[in-house]
């Protein structure tokens, strides 16, 4: 199996899962979405983002945008907890990118896990929305737990979900 994995990381949290979803797919190539290439020719495609207002990034959008007939796996990073409403919206709009008629893919699965929040979109959102982000205690306490993730358990449950993504192809 050929295999690519295309990622695109501000913290470096989608970064570290794309490094663990590499490790365990075989015949794979592992590319920051800067220098990712055009993704015809491979098996599977996975292409992980870090979520941006609900979307993938603008980066990873924009390469999603190019994916043509193949068979792709999705998977992410975002402050929210990761079986929350918000991010299972996050995964249908990943989702729906790929799966646009036109394009002609197969998504094979989506794997999203909580990460932590670059400190200055916390700002940001607290000076432009204070009153739709306002600071709750609630809002506190997610964002101190994104901080301590993506950790090993999310590493580990990322690879077994991209073993099962992977067996698909194969």
């Amino acid at each position: 199996m050929k295999a690519l994995v295309v990622y695109s990381s501000r913290t470096g949290n989608t970064r570290k899962i794309a490094e663990a979803i590499a490790a365990v797919l075989p015949g794979c190539e592992l590319y920051p979405v800067e220098s990712a290439p055009a993704p015809e020719g491979y098996d599977l495609v996975a292409v992980g983002y870090w979520v941006d207002k609900g979307m993938p990034d603008a980066q990873a959008k924009a390469y999603l945008e190019t994916v043509r007939d193949a068979k792709v796996a999705l998977f992410g990073t975002l402050g929210a907890w990761p079986d929350s409403d918000h991010a299972r919206d996050c995964i249908a709009q990943g989702e729906a990118l790929v799966n646009a008629p036109e394009r002609r893919n197969k998504v094979l699965g989506t794997y999203l896990c909580q990460g932590k929040v670059d400190p200055k979109i916390v700002a940001m959102m607290q000076k432009m929305a204070s009153d739709v982000h306002p600071m709750t205690p609630e809002r506190k306490a997610r964002l101190e737990e994104a901080a301590k993730h993506p950790d090993e358990a999310d590493c580990l449950r990322a690879q077994e979900a991209f073993k099962g993504f992977a067996e698909q192809v194969a």
